[in-house]
């Protein structure tokens, strides 16, 4: 958040926090029996990247680069049971780099997306925020150790230089194409890794109960859908959505599997999003397109990059294929049933 810098205290500031002192020192008792009602609290700590940040929607925490919205699900289902939340989502996060091994600064891509001078700091391994105390934990991860942001740039590109083809990012990555052996050692690298996270989540949080939380429809119906427009899938090609479509949930099933391996829950948010993907309007939009108006509460602006003034379109931020506020609130809905479950399963 914003910090300021405080004035020089003065003598007549001074005496005041003397009496402050005094009025807190009376008021101990009262600001321990407040701390241990919290400690009482069950812990839930929450990691992920920017799908469970929840980036690009308003409010967000500025301060180091992750773009954790207030309203992410995190803190909807931590303010709705009375968990204390650890959220150390961050956008951009990957199964290694981000919840197994520090996130590098270079991997940390905001909003703000204009990093500081010198660049945003590397972010201990979210891992470190779990303990033998933590009660329950999401985990939202993935699709940055697929390569998905590099898979829909490579789609927008291949729409724009090959306008003759129908589906030129599917002949890409199927069959004979350039990128399907890449595609092929990315979903296996992702598999054993997410292993080795689910591994090491329960070794340090032994006693948590797990929820591994999927990804929402990003292009379930390509109906509704505009070649080049910005606010949908940009230059990516109609004929690539199912394709596209197919991906997402190949890699929800990935995740499914590795609950169901792991002791762990899974979270369905594409089944109740089907029907309100990118390519809708209005209110029944839950996704960010590639550049949009930002959703949420306040006034908060991300100034766009070079590159992001480079991408057409009339929209405040390059959004890049997010849940907007509404596909947070469904993420909410759908974290916290099953959340209650295990909570109401707990021995």
């Amino acid at each position: 958040m914003t910090r300021f810098r405080m004035p020089a205290l003065s003598r007549l500031a001074l005496a005041g926090a003397a009496a402050l002192a005094v009025v807190a020192s009376a008021l101990t008792p009262a600001a321990t029996g407040a701390r241990a009602a919290a400690a009482d609290r069950p812990e839930y700590v929450a990691l992920g990247d920017s799908y469970s940040a929840g980036v690009f929607v308003r409010p967000w925490d500025d301060s180091d680069g992750c773009g954790r919205s207030y309203r992410n699900y995190p803190h909807q289902v931590a303010e709705r049971f009375g968990y204390q939340l650890r959220d150390v989502t961050c956008g951009a996060a990957e199964v290694v780099d981000g919840i197994l091994e520090p996130q590098p600064s270079d991997k940390i891509l905001g909003p703000p997306t204009v990093p500081p001078e010198g660049g945003w700091p590397e972010l201990p391994a979210q891992l470190e925020a779990l303990s033998p105390d933590t009660d329950f934990v999401s985990v939202g991860i993935g699709g940055n150790s697929l390569g998905f942001g590099t898979i829909l740039a490579k789609c927008l590109e291949l729409g724009l230089t090959q306008p003759l083809k129908t589906k030129p990012c599917t002949d890409h990555y199927t069959g004979n194409g350039a990128g399907a052996g890449w595609l092929a050692d990315s979903f296996a690298r992702l598999d054993a890794d997410f292993g080795r996270m689910m591994t090491a989540i329960h070794t340090a949080a032994p006693h948590a109960k797990v929820a591994i939380v999927g990804y929402p429809a990003i292009v379930p119906d390509n109906s509704g859908c505009s070649f080049l427009h910005w606010n949908q899938l940009g230059s990516v090609k109609k004929g690539d959505m199912p394709w596209l479509d197919g991906l997402e949930k190949r890699l929800n099933e990935l995740l499914h599997r590795h609950a169901g391996h792991q002791n762990a829950a899974y979270v369905d948010t594409y089944g109740p999003s089907v029907g309100h993907g990118v390519c809708q309007s209005g209110e029944a939009k839950w996704m960010y397109g590639i550049r949009d108006n930002l959703t949420g509460d306040g006034d908060q602006t991300d100034p766009p990059t070079e590159l992001c003034n480079d991408i057409p379109g009339t929209g405040e931020a390059c959004t890049l294929v997010h849940p907007n506020a509404r596909g947070l609130d469904n993420q909410a809905r759908e974290v916290a049933k099953v959340l209650h479950h295990a909570r109401s399963t707990q021995p």
